[in-house]
């Protein structure tokens, strides 16, 4: 089966495109030239001819494929609001977390776990033990997929908790003077500041003198005037 859908990733790919996209996501894997809008096209189109089963199946072979688009098109294969029965999305998803090592392959995974996370919150409990790996990429995940809770609006009491507990992660990423965890807290008060702006005041308040320059004004950005 891998072989048929991988053949059709690699039609999509375009003259001179993975060069190009290899250097601007710093690639060592291979990486075919695909636009994501290609990509997009097909993974909907696979979504909706196989079953959870075989789209689990194939999209574990995509991955263990080790291509740039594949991993891709992988995590796209997974990114549902609704799946009945979701275990075997959850543990393929979670085992992907400690093989990230690229924003790109990372973001798109962690778009389809922000999907399996709102469909049980409890799942959150795992998401915490990602908050204090030693792989900065696990780290940067618990953020990155827990980006519905910093949009939400009129929360119930149970979404306002996982608010202050994933804010609580955010605090203690603080210290860590890596780029892409200071981006991860940017993003996710800047986010919040849309829907909750004196909650990210506050955090900014805390915290802010301790966050690289960048970061506290990424994460300020939409704050004047609100």
């Amino acid at each position: 089966m891998l072989e048929t859908y991988l053949d059709a990733l690699k039609a999509q790919a375009e003259p001179g495109r993975a060069e190009q996209m290899a250097a601007y996501h710093k690639q060592s894997r291979e990486v075919l030239g695909v636009p994501n809008p290609a990509t997009n096209e097909l993974t909907k189109s696979w979504r909706q001819a196989l079953s959870v089963a075989e789209r689990v199946d194939l999209a574990r072979t995509m991955w263990d494929t080790d291509i740039f688009e594949a991993r891709i098109a992988a995590a796209k294969l997974l990114t549902q609001a609704r799946i009945k029965d979701d275990a075997a999305v959850w543990e393929l998803l979670q085992s992907w977390v400690p093989q990230f090592d690229s924003w790109a392959i990372a973001d798109h995974a962690c778009s389809a776990i922000s999907k399996r996370l709102l469909a049980d919150p409890s799942r959150l409990d795992t998401v915490e033990d990602w908050s204090r790996s030693d792989h900065m990429w696990t780290r940067r995940a618990a953020l990155v997929a827990t980006l519905p809770w910093a949009k939400m609006n009129n929360l119930k009491p149970a979404d306002q908790e996982a608010r202050e507990r994933i804010l609580g992660w955010a605090a203690s990423y603080v210290p860590d003077r890596d780029w892409f965890m200071q981006k991860a807290v940017a993003w996710w008060l800047r986010d919040l500041s849309k829907h909750d702006a004196e909650r990210t005041r506050a955090f900014l308040a805390e915290h802010g003198d301790a966050m690289k320059a960048f970061a506290c004004k990424e994460a300020a950005k939409y704050l004047k005037g609100a």
